[in-house]
């Protein structure tokens, strides 16, 4: 099974693309009020990865006054949405557009040459560049091995098996999470991973849809994610698959 990386880490900044940060270019929103969360009725487990092997996983006891790490979400419907290739995302105020030319140019072929895969589908940061906001789009056939076209994340797996995907090895599982969401022609299912890694503390949220996984993460250093971490966790929750 191949093991996806995500460069969801902060890099060093280029000047933004766009100028204005609190003005970003006009897009057509979609009424996301047919978003309907409805939340598994499994306990929150905690994860936590086994020094001796990285992928075993062990479930934490959960006691009934545990609150559940996605009852911590902002409301992020006034918060600009960014509409990618085939999804759409919430940005959280004062981000900042970092995508460079050579990732809008990715994923072009000239005179029959293979194109060069694209980094990210879209990727944002704070304006001190500490906290970032990434998505990435990877064919669901590099991350599993399967003779027909994945269509849904549970193809993928259980929460607990996908974990090896999304999950860097030697990292620290803090919560994990399916969620479903109500379409037009059913509910599409989505897994939510939150965990530490090299003092960076991430969230990231991942669905899939005709062949193609898409992966939202939002990453800061692990003292801001106490005064931050409602806002990142809100901004990779908001992934929507169009």
């Amino acid at each position: 099974m191949a093991i996806l990386h995500l460069s969801l880490s902060p890099r060093p900044l280029k000047p933004p693309q766009n100028p204005n940060p609190t003005t970003p270019k006009p897009r057509i929103l979609c009424n996301s009020s047919k978003r309907d969360f409805i939340l598994n009725t499994a306990s929150l487990c905690a994860f936590s990865l086994s020094a001796h092997d990285p992928f075993a996983i062990a479930f934490a006891d959960t006691s009934p006054s545990s609150k559940s790490i996605l009852s911590a979400i902002a409301n992020t419907k006034t918060w600009f949405q960014f509409f990618g290739d085939g999804f759409a995302i919430r940005v959280p105020p004062e981000f900042e557009d970092i995508m460079e030319p050579e990732d809008f140019n990715a994923g072009l072929s000239l005179y029959g040459d293979k194109a060069k895969p694209r980094t990210f589908a879209a990727r944002f940061a704070s304006s001190d560049g500490s906290e970032v906001l990434s998505v990435v789009i990877r064919p669901t056939n590099q991350l599993k091995i399967t003779f027909l076209e994945a269509k849904d994340i549970t193809d993928l797996g259980s929460l607990k098996e996908a974990a090896k995907i999304f999950v860097p090895a030697g990292a620290t599982l803090y919560s994990a999470r399916t969620i479903k969401i109500k379409e037009d022609d059913g509910f599409r299912t989505y897994y939510f991973y939150e965990f530490g890694r090299d003092e960076q503390h991430l969230a990231v949220v991942a669905a899939v849809n005709s062949g193609k996984a898409f992966i939202a993460g939002a990453a800061a250093p692990q003292f801001k994610w106490d005064d931050d971490g409602v806002k990142l966790r809100s901004a990779a929750i908001s992934l929507t698959l169009l």
